[in-house]
Formats: structure tokens, sequence, C-alpha cells
């Protein structure tokens, strides 16, 4: 384990004391679906989903003129990891993000890419409208296996059980009760009176 220690002054942004340690496991909260890995925050996974999803949207629209297996990939492979790399605490926003992100990335992606240009509104309507209905199936899966990962991921790392504080006190101390304590000294004692 290395720690470095800052004898110099105040330690280094966000330090919390005069030692940092690099190797440390994460706390419980903080930690990805590898426990021993840390998670990114709540936003920085929905940005991984987004931006796996518009480069397939992007990729898609520009070769076949419509929504197919590479969008399909990019989009549930994005989703998937962002529920496994969020941390644990943020773990509820990528859990339900996949239709967001779907109504978000297709219209923006499609209305930048010019295919939303036509004259009137129902063509642009009907130009971006397409799209998401046909990514509605992939949209249902997608969102299903984010929410059985989470699930899993909730049920699995359970916040850890708080330490009971053990008596240090020694057998013949404990006959020794606190004033107006209504408990018998020993509960042999009173068997051993009748």
């Amino acid at each position: 384990m290395t720690i470095r220690t800052y004898d110099d002054g105040p330690p280094p942004l966000g330090g919390r004391g005069r030692e940092l340690r690099n190797d440390a496991p994460p706390s419980w909260e903080g930690s990805s679906a590898l426990s021993t890995a840390r998670g990114i925050p709540w936003w920085a996974a929905v940005l991984l989903a987004l931006g796996f999803t518009g480069i397939g949207v992007f990729v898609d629209l520009e070769r076949i003129n419509r929504l197919g297996v590479i969008f399909q990939g990019c989009y549930f492979v994005g989703c998937v990891l962002a529920v496994l790399w969020v941390q644990r605490r943020g773990l509820f926003g990528p859990m339900v993000q996949p239709p967001l992100i779907l109504a978000l990335a297709v219209p923006g992606v499609v209305l930048a890419t010019g295919g939303g240009t036509g004259g009137s509104l129902t063509a642009k309507a009907l130009a971006v409208g397409t799209p998401l209905i046909n990514g509605f199936p992939t949209m249902a899966i997608t969102t299903g296996v984010t929410m059985l990962v989470g699930l899993v991921r909730i049920a699995r790392q359970r916040p850890p059980r708080q330490a009971r504080v053990v008596s240090s006190r020694a057998p013949a101390d404990r006959r020794q009760r606190p004033a107006g304590s209504m408990a018998p000294d020993r509960p042999d004692r009173r068997r051993s009176a009748r």
C-alpha cells in the first residue's frame, strides 16, 4: 500500500487528512458493479449512454438512412455499461434512463444531420417520429435489462451492517449496575436462592 504524507502544509485539494491512500478500496456506495473498482457519478453514466447512443444513431442514419443494428448495439451497450459502471449511490438514474436517452438522442441526431429539413411541419415530425417508433422494441429490451442489472446490484451491494460496540469491561465489572436498574445482577443467583 502506498501512503503519501504531506508535511509541508495542508493536503492537496479534496484531501481530508494528512494521508492520501492511492489504493484504498472504494466505499460500498462509491463502488461500481465490481466492488473493487470505483464507479462514475450518475451524470457521467448518463453522458456515457448518451454518447454511445448518439454515435450509433449517427452511423446508422449516415449509412442506411434508418436505425439499424449499429444503433441497437451502441444503445444497448451504452445503457448497460452505464448501469454497471455507475456508483452504487447513483444507480437509480441509469436504471431508468433508456427511454429518455432514446427520446433525446434520436431526434437530436436526426435534426442535427438535416433529416428533418423538409418543408412542412408534418415532414419534420415524420422524420423525427419514425426512428423513435422503430426504436421502441430496442428501447423496451434495453430498459428491461438495465432494470434487471440494477435490481441485482441493489440486492447484492447492500450497505455494510453497523458494528456493535462491544464493552471492554471484565466479567467482574458487570455486577456493578447503574442506579435504578431493574435488571437482576445475575440470573443464576435467583435460582440458587430458592
